[in-house]
């Protein structure tokens, strides 16, 4: 790989980060740097893809992220079926307000509590199963465990206790800030 930048450091800093914003390949490098590559798979020369990890932290093996892999699969199915469940209660609770001669304000209120409730929660389970698929289109582009924000590893302990995450601790504590 051959390096542009001049090795008398001459180059200002503004024009440094102006070729990094417009480079699609800047980010990579400036991960390397600030965190570990680590190369999956045991066979040697195989075609895997990198997953960043923290300083410190162990690489990934292909183990964990089949384990994680495996885990994200399942809580999606665990999600379709919710999904599946509140969509026919919804509808179940369509039909029963149709009939309602006879009930009062509070039933009519009661109704429509409960079918906003259950669209809600399909709602929540329709999210989920995104962030579940985005984890795993990330696993297999090779950039999971990236922070979509800054850039830097988002932490294996993290990402193990919560494999949909796309952002590191500091990063989700300004969004949650916001």
């Amino acid at each position: 790989m051959t390096s542009s930048r001049s090795t008398t450091g001459s180059s200002s800093p503004a024009k440094k980060a102006t070729a990094r914003a417009a480079s699609p390949t800047s980010a990579p490098r400036s991960l390397a740097r600030k965190a570990s590559v680590a190369e999956v798979g045991d066979a040697p020369g195989a075609a895997t893809p990198a997953y960043v990890v923290k300083e410190g932290e162990d690489p990934w093996t292909t183990a964990e992220i089949d384990a994680i892999r495996t885990r994200i699969e399942s809580d999606m199915a665990s999600l379709r079926a919710e999904v599946s469940d509140a969509e026919r209660e919804v509808a179940a609770l369509m039909r029963q307000s149709g009939d309602g001669a006879g009930d009062d304000q509070a039933d009519a209120g009661s109704m429509t509590l409960e079918r906003e409730q259950e669209m809600s929660l399909a709602n929540n389970a329709r999210e989920m199963l995104d962030q579940g698929q985005h984890a795993l289109d990330r696993l297999a582009n090779g950039s999971y465990g990236t922070c979509e924000s800054c850039g830097q590893a988002i932490g294996k302990l993290r990402l193990e206790a919560a494999p949909r995450a796309t952002l590191c601790v500091p990063c989700k504590s300004k969004q949650e800030r916001r």
